[in-house]
């Protein structure tokens, strides 16, 4: 790959990612809100932002997220609801991404492979919750999968060589995990990014649409 977009580069696993991608001499436009004001939940801000790119990219990567928003954490049952929390999940780890996917038909290449990697997380898979809890953070992971998955369909008609995928990068030891840390096995970013970038080298145009973790497995839906 030669050129690459970072949506939330500013974050542990997005500066790694930028890292792995830079040395290996890739060309990244990054894109952060604590760089450049590239806010995923100021919907008309993103719009003017994603609108004003024309290069097409080799791969997008959309690794922007939280697991706690305006100091919401995740619920530990539904007892705890809050309508507000649950709408700022989805605002920022579903909306968010959705507004990256409606570009990438003017962002990627129809002539050569590309890939659009939207980072998800294991918890969002419905098949695959045993545990309950973190109703909103689930909820809105399981509908940015839908997301991805909508969009895949949609790619393949017009970039045949496009891959849009859902992925699980693990347990990283970031700021966006330090509380929950004790819970899980944790790698560190860099680890991470090197882990992602290997399953999306290996990805094929039969893949898009799905959903992997951080080793190449399908994680159910």
């Amino acid at each position: 790959m030669k050129t690459a977009l970072i949506i939330g580069a500013s974050g542990g696993i997005g500066r790694a990612l930028n890292d792995h991608l830079t040395t290996d001499g890739v060309k990244v436009t990054r894109l952060a809100r604590s760089t450049d004001g590239f806010d995923l939940t100021d919907p008309d801000g993103a719009e003017r932002m994603l609108a004003s790119l024309s290069d097409p990219f080799d791969l997008i990567l959309v690794a922007s997220g939280a697991l706690e928003i305006n100091g919401m954490g995740p619920e530990k049952s539904m007892r705890t609801l809050s309508a507000k929390a649950m709408m700022d999940q989805f605002a920022l780890n579903a909306v968010g991404p959705a507004l990256v996917l409606k570009h990438v038909h003017r962002l990627l290449p129809r002539d050569r492979r590309s890939v659009i990697a939207v980072l998800s997380a294991r918890v969002g898979s419905i098949g695959d919750n045993r545990l309950g809890g973190w109703v909103s953070y689930r909820a809105a992971k399981a509908a940015v999968n839908q997301i991805v998955h909508t969009a895949a369909i949609e790619l393949a008609r017009t970039h045949k060589q496009a891959i849009c995928v859902a992925l699980h990068p693990g347990t990283v030891k970031t700021a966006f995990t330090e509380k929950y840390l004790a819970r899980h096995p944790a790698v560190e970013p860099n680890e991470a990014a090197a882990n992602l970038l290997s399953v999306i080298n290996g990805l094929t145009p039969a893949d898009s649409g799905s959903f992997y973790d951080w080793a190449g497995k399908r994680v159910p839906w």
